[in-house]
């Protein structure tokens, strides 16, 4: 009973001494991060899309507020409103930009383009194109398997069952990227 007594206050000892030293540490080498950051990534969006050219919304808001001079930053989500908004919490000057959409700017409908393969897999165009390149004889076009409809998190793109090739409705349209 003696030596089950002993290990369990060793063991007890131990982990107080261990969270002892975790606190200390953590104490010493804590970082204190700016508070506005928090209040910046509130007033966007939180699409988390990228579109940015930062991973998400907290890599937006951490630059917005680090940075002097905000011309170069835009969230094409929340638009010009969203960066009023930041700017003018910031003090600083917001960055005029046009509203943007995606494009498609292929042409090559299904009459247009030459079935070169008969392509019978998994519908997805990664996936086609990693094979042989799709089904058709053009390489740089639009394979229509819609891989950018299931990509696009506002529903703005759909494949035209005629043309298999996608259009794009600008009112949901974020220019996200």
């Amino acid at each position: 009973m003696e030596v089950l007594l002993y290990t369990v206050l060793t063991l007890c000892v131990l982990g107080i001494l261990a969270a002892l030293i975790l606190y200390f540490v953590a104490q010493k080498f804590k970082v204190e991060e700016d508070p506005r950051i928090d209040e910046v990534e509130k007033m966007l969006p939180g699409a988390n899309c990228g579109g940015c050219g930062f991973a998400g919304c907290r890599g937006l808001a951490d630059a917005l507020v680090k940075r002097a001079d905000i011309s170069s930053l835009f969230c094409p989500v929340g638009g010009a409103e969203v960066m009023k908004t930041v700017a003018a919490y910031l003090g600083k000057a917001a960055p005029e930009k046009e509203p943007q959409v995606a494009t498609v700017r292929c042409g090559g409908s299904c009459e247009k383009r030459p079935r070169i393969n008969a392509y019978d897999g998994v519908t997805s165009c990664a996936v086609a194109a990693s094979l042989y390149g799709g089904e058709t004889g053009c390489t740089y076009g639009c394979l229509g398997y819609g891989d950018c409809v299931t990509v696009c998190n506002f529903d703005a793109i759909a494949i035209n069952p005629e043309t298999r090739l996608p259009e794009v409705d600008f009112d949901k349209c974020t220019a996200c990227g």
